[in-house]
């Protein structure tokens, strides 16, 4: 089921999921079911919603990534988007930080199942981070962390100069940008992208918006 929603909703969305990336989402998906079973990770639980809301919108954010980033998943839960992330751009360096063991454990084991090479899960606040990783990322995502101008006031030390972050956001994104656009000023940055876009199957409308500092121009 898994696969057919894939295949499907890649071709709705424009874009190609190869035969290998597949594969390694079903084993997740898989896993990320049966952990779900004790551990709450994901209150999405469908094949098809599972396929859309989390591999396919993921897969959108791979487009927004290159493959010499090293990039870094803020509040990760169960590793959505970094594990479908690496899946999808496996040269891409990736750390994931979530405050949960748990989601943390899980990411790790799903990690070593998969043999994902440069990925690494960190179980910490993300403002612990600040002593050991400032400056250090091309891109930091988060999805549905928390506001947008609070995620640029978190992420924003750890960020390396020339650097981008990207907020995975649902249909109130609009009314966010509006919200957050003096702060984000008052913080030294700007929406440089705004990519609106709706999931297959009616699944909802999600949006991509890149933040990057105000002289990166």
């Amino acid at each position: 089921m898994i696969r057919r929603a894939m295949e499907q909703g890649a071709r709705e969305l424009g874009v190609t999921v190869s035969e290998t990336d597949i594969e390694a989402l079903e084993l997740f998906t898989a896993e990320l079911l049966k952990w779900n079973r004790t551990v709450n990770l994901t209150s999405i639980t469908k094949h098809d919603e599972i396929a859309v809301k989390h591999l396919l919108d993921s897969r959108m954010l791979s487009e927004y990534v290159q493959d010499d980033d090293y990039v870094l998943d803020i509040g990760s839960g169960a590793g959505i988007p970094a594990i479908p992330l690496k899946i999808y751009r496996p040269a891409v360096n990736v750390a994931s930080v979530d405050a949960v063991g748990k989601k943390i454990l899980f990411q790790r084991h799903v990690a070593r199942m998969l043999k994902l090479d440069k990925f690494e899960a960190l179980h910490a606040r993300v403002e612990r981070l600040y002593s050991t990783h400032a400056r250090r990322f091309d891109v930091i995502v988060s999805r549905a962390f928390s506001r947008l101008d609070r995620f640029v006031d978190s992420a924003h030390p750890l960020l390396a100069a020339g650097g981008r972050m990207i907020a995975m956001k649902g249909p109130a994104a609009p009314d966010e940008i509006k919200a957050a656009g003096s702060i984000l000023c008052d913080l030294g940055f700007e929406i440089s992208c705004h990519y609106p876009y709706s999931l297959p199957f009616g699944l909802g409308e999600r949006n991509l918006i890149v933040i990057t500092a105000c002289n990166a121009h």
